[in-house]
């Protein structure tokens, strides 16, 4: 059937801000299908807060709106544009959600707009626990043995059915969130009260535990003619127990006989039509006993879901792309595929080579979690690799994860093998190293597999590649052939280094001395049956190369690898705007990257992509692979963040040129006494520091400048082990809990500087030609000097600061610009206390900030960034209508404010014994993603950034009060503004004896830690009874008390407040929320705004 004529405008629900659990995959997918939608002539319109993804880019729909994802919200534009249908299967389980309440709003109907991409019933029936569990069985499949329960009696009623261990499953929630597997009652309560409260409907369910069992999954697509395909199957490496998204996967499944396959293929076949899926994708997960072979159906997602993204990548199926395509009435039959051109959609597609993901973590940011893996989604990222078997695929994908210890290793093992046996036992991120390390010192793959129950071919897998190393090892030279073997099980010249004792350098000379080079192969969906007609090329030790040559000039664009909490996808924004520029500009771009949740690993993005490791080795090769023909200009490594900066140097060492700023200057920046030498030129301050690379000497420093000193290590992205130190003790503290990670020493010093108390920070992105600076925005920070950029509130333009501070703060750039030899963007951190402009850091790179500085100003940086890398001035990219002519230091008077906000995570991260970790913010970086709220003024600007990071303010109710003695003095005006908007008012003792002598009406309540029958603060918030919490911490005493405070306003997901600064900010947004629902505009709109505005 051809496309609906009657759907001439879609509104397209994004997924919001990147949490854990939903990521950037989604970004990818809502991506694809503003492009697809555009391409078929009909307007599209956008609804997503989050700034950091090119999904907001004003390019990609008709009218953006960068707002929070409410129903309120949403109706407000279906009033104002309305569309003829809505497509939420592209947005994760948000949209879904999102479309549900619509639905049940009555709003869909009231405004007669059509739910395309999955039907309401369709939803119902992938979502509710007990309507799906019935359908399974009426497909002829079995489901786990299961209760339904929607309060703790009917949890509690549920032991004597299923018993011990037990799973909890909540409906309607992401990643897991809130399940797990409970072995006891204290486990049972724990876990099912944190699900009744994570489920919109208050619902749980409970199962049998398949703990041990093998798991699968399949992505299928279906359309309205009833063709239905297996885009892919993934096999999970960990068994049942461990959530997909953190469990290491394969793709095709490769345990599976012909046999078992089929019958898993016509089980999802007939539930996918049995749900009624017709225009789109979904993806249907199974549990196989490992004894007898019995298959249950665990659940299914009756949309585009994270594992889509890694089967779109591993098979070259743009999946996205395609449902969008379902949703506006093709079918299958009808969509040429892509890379081949000649096959329809409704081919299915088949490898002949194997994919590995692998999940990144990030439990070094929370010293306090629970690393064990579980049933709820823990990690923040991924990278996936491609190899013609699983040992090649399985270390490639390792060595991707840019983390120390993250590959296998044949050095020194301190543990013995009982004690390895039993590390296994627990699922954790460093798990796989472990189970090799056992099998390395002798264990039996018997004893492996009892300890993991990981199903014995993968655990035969890794003695195999033990096998090859003690080969390597043992070898009397390295000849061509022990290299050749290495290599075809995915060692990397610093794994065979290592065997040898030599340098990674050598083996390199070595091989590159008997002509041993990878070749590259291309991802062509159908096992090289086809010509395909795209570029997507992996890495391999055979004997043909697939890469064809070209006589054009060529530029080389680092990715950013996988997500991770300070590195994330503003950096793979980045990249992408400078492929698309490069490409426009006549350049032949080439993308490489190793993760698949990202628009820049799209096939379509860069004129090639290369799936591979961002390590030196890895890179030199495709650089050498493209190089055999045109003309390679150079290497972009300012834009994917520390990952492509680290390979700056070892590529210049290797004669490749290296575009925008040199490695040279890029070090200035980082070498503490160099930068000092370019601010005493330009006069600038910073504030007093020193360098140390033991304890005695950051003592030594700290006790000369004075407490409180901030520390942080060189060479980090994300404030990796920064902090605030207030004494002696702490400094000797802080050196312990980072020894482990080999941060600090010898080539690697410590940074001590004396730490402003209550300054205001400032960020200032801008970019130089060499000759002039272009400011892209100066941004102010809510909350005081000394929390993490990336963690922290800020508006642009700024609400406090001066015409005359800001320009001072544009030439103190101007000149540092200058003084590094700046070619491309500069980030500049800046703190102004008591008039004085501090510099408080410099990054010749691209930072988090560009896309909203992007968003909120309407100016390209990162494409102006990539053509200044290339040569262009600035003065020319303003002429061509590549920049805005009045850049972004002065913004005139009316314009609308934007405010970004950090959405954390942790909510994910508890204890071992249940709690949740502190969610107080500091130096170091925390959160996942953020959020942006834009409005002609503050206060609603700041309201919208609330409501779309999921605390928004409530209208009225009950505000808890606990600051530090030396906040008391300033939230006496905050709270009695709150008191008389008809807030009621709680405080603890201290703070409510000061607001009571000031006239203000306040409830004492009792502190946890205080004695007392009646209930403590604890206990209110747990309860509901507490809608906002403004508490600062003090002195290590009262540490607890606030710990426990935070923890359990986190777990109830109220509003909370850390810093008086940010209260003050907010007073007039709580105003604002009283007024009644916001008012909605597009970029778009607001960017006619500022042209008028500027004239």
């Amino acid at each position: 059937m051809p496309k609906r004529p009657d759907i001439k405008s879609v509104l397209v629900i994004g997924s919001g801000p990147i949490v854990i659990g939903q990521a950037c995959e989604f970004d990818y997918s809502g991506t694809q299908a503003c492009r697809v939608l555009q391409e078929e002539g009909i307007r599209v319109i956008l609804v997503n807060s989050n700034p950091a993804t090119i999904m907001t880019d004003p390019d990609f729909a008709d009218a953006t709106y960068v707002e929070p994802i409410t129903p309120e919200v949403i109706e407000s534009i279906i009033i104002k544009e309305k569309p003829d249908a809505i497509l939420p299967t592209l947005g994760g389980q948000t949209a879904l959600n999102a479309a549900m309440s619509l639905h049940e709003m009555g709003i869909l109907k009231k405004y007669n707009v059509e739910l395309i991409g999955a039907k309401v019933e369709a939803i119902k029936k992938g979502e509710d626990r007990q309507l799906f569990k019935q359908l399974v069985i009426d497909a002829g499949a079995e489901v786990a043995r299961s209760v339904i329960a929607h309060n703790i009696d009917e949890v509690l009623g549920a032991v004597d059915v299923l018993g011990y261990p037990m799973v909890v499953r909540p409906s309607f929630t992401m990643g897991g969130l809130g399940s797990g597997f409970a072995y006891n009652e204290a486990d049972l309560l724990r876990i099912a009260g944190a699900g009744l409260q994570a489920s919109p409907t208050t619902e749980v369910l409970l199962e049998e535990s398949i703990l041990g069992w093998k798991e699968y999954e399949l992505e299928l697509m279906r359309d309205t003619a009833d063709n239905t395909v297996v885009v892919c199957s993934i096999e999970n490496v960990d068994p049942v127990g461990v959530h997909t998204g953190d469990s290491i996967t394969v793709a095709p499944a490769l345990t599976l006989t012909d046999r078992e396959y089929q019958n898993l293929r016509d089980i999802g076949i007939r539930i996918i039509r049995d749900v009624g899926v017709d225009t789109g994708g979904c993806n249907i997960q199974f549990a196989v006993d490992p004894v007898d072979g019995r298959v249950i159906v665990i659940e299914m997602n009756p949309r585009v879901s994270r594992s889509s993204a890694l089967a779109s990548k591993a098979t070259g199926f743009p999946i996205a792309k395609i449902a969008a395509k379902l949703a506006i009435g093709y079918t299958l039959d009808e969509i040429p595929n892509d890379i081949t051109r000649v096959t329809p959609a409704s081919f299915e597609p088949t490898l002949d080579y194997v994919v590995v993901k692998v999940p990144r973590f990030a439990f070094e940011k929370f010293p306090a979690a629970d690393p064990t893996l579980t049933t709820t989604m823990k990690s923040v990222g991924e990278a996936m690799a491609i190899g013609r078997n699983y040992s090649q695929a399985l270390q490639k994908a390792l060595r991707s994860l840019e983390k120390r210890g993250s590959s296998f290793h044949w050095g020194e093992q301190s543990k013995s093998l009982a004690e390895l046996l039993e590390e296994i036992k627990t699922p954790t991120d460093g798990r796989i190293v472990a189970v090799q390390q056992a099998l390395r010192l002798g264990g039996t793959p018997e004893q492996v597999f009892e300890s993991t129950k990981i199903d014995p071919w993968f655990i035969d897998q890794i003695v195999l590649i033990n096998e090859v190393a003690v080969a390597v090892q043992e070898a009397s030279e390295l000849d061509a052939d022990t290299i050749k073997l290495s290599k075809e099980h995915g060692f990397s010249d610093a794994q065979i280094a290592q065997l040898r004792g030599v340098s990674e350098s050598e083996i390199r000379s070595i091989r590159h001395a008997l002509n041993l080079r990878p070749v590259f192969k291309t991802v062509d969906t159908c096992a090289g049956e086809f010509p395909a007609l795209t570029p997507y090329h992996y890495s391999t030790y055979e004997q043909e190369s697939e890469v064809v040559a070209s006589d054009r000039r060529k530029v080389v664009i680092l990715g950013s690898g996988p997500n991770r909490i300070g590195q994330g996808v503003e950096f793979d924004y980045s990249c992408v705007h400078a492929s698309f520029a490069l490409s426009e500009a006549g350049f032949e771009t080439i993308m490489i990257n190793c993760n698949p949740e990202t628009v820049s690993t799209d096939y379509d993005t860069s004129d090639r992509l290369y799936f591979e490791p961002l390590t030196l080795e890895d890179v030199l090769e495709v650089i050498h692979a493209e190089s055999q023909s045109g003309e390679l200009v150079g290497v972009v490594v300012q834009l994917g963040g520390q990952t492509a900066l680290g390979l700056a140097k070892g590529l210049k060492a290797a004669g490749v040129p290296i575009l925008g700023t040199s490695p040279e200057a890029i070090d200035l920046a980082e070498e503490r006494g160099l930068f000092s030498d370019i601010l005493a030129k330009a006069g600038l301050r910073s504030p007093a520091n020193g360098v140390a690379i033991n304890l005695s000497e950051a003592t030594e420093i700290a006790e000369r400048i004075g407490y409180p000193v901030l520390v942080r290590p060189s060479f980090v992205l994300g404030g990796r082990g920064m902090e605030i130190v207030y004494d002696s003790n702490s400094l000797i503290g802080y050196f312990d809990r980072v020894a482990q990670y080999g941060l600090i020493g010898p080539g690697y010093p410590l940074l001590v500087d004396r730490f402003l108390d209550d300054a205001i920070e400032i960020d200032i992105d801008a970019l130089y030609d060499g000759h002039e600076l272009y400011v892209g925005g100066v941004m102010e920070h809510i909350e005081e000097a000394g929390i993490h950029s990336g963690d922290s509130s800020c508006t642009l333009p700024p609400i406090t600061l001066s015409a005359a501070q800001i320009e001072r703060v544009r030439s103190g750039t101007e000149q540092i610009a200058k003084g590094i030899g700046v070619i491309g963007l500069i980030n500049v951190q800046f703190a102004i206390a008591n008039d004085v402009l501090y510099v408080l850091e410099a990054n010749p790179r691209a930072s988090r900030t560009v896309p909203f500085v992007s968003k909120a100003l309407g100016i390209t940086l990162a494409k102006a960034a990539s053509l200044v890398m290339v040569g262009r001035k600035i003065t020319e990219l303003k002429d061509q209508g590549h920049l805005p002519k009045v850049d972004g230091t002065h913004i005139p008077a009316g314009s609308a404010i934007s405010v970004k906000e950090a959405v954390l995570p942790f909510k994910r991260f508890a204890t071992k014994d249940g709690r949740f970790v502190d969610s107080l913010l500091g130096p170091e970086m925390r959160s996942t993603g953020e959020v942006m709220g834009i409005d002609v003024d503050f206060p609603t600007a700041f309201a919208k950034s609330q409501a779309a990071a999921g605390s928004a303010l409530p209208t009225s109710g009950t505000i808890f009060i606990s600051v530090a003695d030396r906040d008391k003095p300033q939230v006496l005006l905050p709270v009695r503004r709150l008191q008389q908007l008809g807030y009621r008012i709680l405080a603890t003792e201290g703070t409510a004896s000061i607001l009571e002598r000031h006239g203000i009406a306040v409830e004492s309540v009792r502190k946890a830690s205080s004695p007392g029958s009646e209930p403590s603060i604890v206990d209110l918030i747990t309860a509901g009874k507490v809608d906002v919490v403004v508490n600062t911490p003090s002195g290590s005493s009262a540490r607890k008390d606030g710990y426990e405070i935070r923890a359990a306003t986190t777990a109830a997901d109220k509003a909370i407040f850390t810093t008086i600064a940010q209260l003050s900010a907010a007073i007039g947004s709580f105003e604002r929320v009283i007024e009644g629902p916001f008012e909605v505009r597009s970029l778009q709109e607001h960017a006619r705004d500022r042209a008028e505005k500027i004239g």
